[in-house]
């Protein structure tokens, strides 16, 4: 069985300290979606949907990059990062909104959790945005699709 990274010899939680780990680059990808129904998806106009509050996409998008570049704000134990890079893309399925953060750094440790953050914020405010047309919303899932640099690779398929 695995050893926890983030508790110490005693069982304390404790950050991991990766001062001994090499720079590399690494990248992580992860991806949320969001159900929504046929009464906001009518409001749908090209490529976002606009409500009183503004472009929901574009709105999102903002919200996403502002979370992935705080992650070590809200996650306890994570690593400050200068995030070189992160681009969050929101495209329609279907009554789905699919929204894919993409996140990258030259460091020592990896960037899942700021790819994580991004999605799920941005998801988050495309509910918020939305539930004044409705309440029927479902954020589906929130999942890593890949990951580079580091230990090893990760990539779903």
């Amino acid at each position: 069985m695995k050893d926890f990274s983030h508790l110490d010899a005693q069982g304390n939680p404790a950050m991991v300290d990766v001062g001994a780990k090499a720079v590399t680059h690494r990248t992580a990808r992860a991806r949320s979606i969001v159900m929504l129904n046929e009464e906001i998806m009518q409001h749908l106009t090209g490529t976002d949907i606009q409500t009183k509050k503004g472009p929901v996409f574009q709105t999102a998008i903002v919200a996403g990059t502002m979370a992935a570049k705080r992650t070590d704000e809200l996650i306890p134990l994570c690593h400050s990062l200068g995030l070189e890079n992160c681009r969050i893309t929101i495209t329609t399925e279907g009554h789905d909104a699919i929204v894919d953060c993409l996140v990258s750094t030259e460091g020592k440790t990896g960037v899942e959790m700021e790819a994580l953050v991004g999605a799920s914020v941005a998801a988050l405010t495309i509910y918020d945005m939305c539930k004044a047309f409705s309440h029927d919303i479902v954020i589906r899932e929130t999942k890593l699709l890949e990951k580079t640099g580091g230990k090893r690779d990760f990539r779903r398929d």
